[in-house]
C-alpha cells in the first residue's frame, strides 16, 4: 500500500507545483485554495507511506513523480522546452525512481 501511497501523493504533487503557477503568487483565490488542499494531502500521503519504506526511497521517487509530471505537463500546457537535453535528464531520473523501487528491498 506504501507505493499507492506515494504515487497518489506524486500525482497530487504535480497539481500543487502546477497550481502555484495558477494561483499568480496566491493571488487567486481558487488556485490558491487547489494548491494549498492538494499540498497538504501529497505531504500526508508521502507521511503515511514513509511507514514502511526507507525514508530516502520514499523521498526521491515523491519527489521525482513531481519532477518529471511538472516537467511534462509544463511542455504540453505552456509550451516549455522540449530539447534533447531535457529528455535525457527526464530519462535519468525515471531510471534512479525504477532503481529506487526495485532496490528498496
Amino acid at each position: 500500500m506504501a507505493w499507492v501511497y506515494i504515487l497518489v501523493a506524486g500525482l497530487l504533487e504535480i497539481g500543487w507545483a502546477l497550481g502555484l503557477k495558477a494561483s499568480d503568487g496566491f493571488s487567486r483565490p481558487l488556485p490558491t485554495t487547489f494548491t494549498l488542499i492538494a499540498a497538504a494531502l501529497s505531504f500526508w500521503l508521502l507521511a503515511l507511506a514513509m511507514r514502511d519504506l526507507p525514508a530516502g526511497t520514499a523521498y526521491a521517487v515523491w519527489s521525482g513523480i513531481g519532477a518529471v509530471g511538472t516537467v511534462l505537463l509544463g511542455i504540453m500546457l505552456f509550451g516549455e522546452s522540449l530539447s534533447p537535453a531535457r529528455l535525457l535528464c527526464l530519462t535519468m531520473i525515471v531510471g534512479g525512481i525504477a532503481g529506487l523501487k526495485v532496490f528498496s528491498g
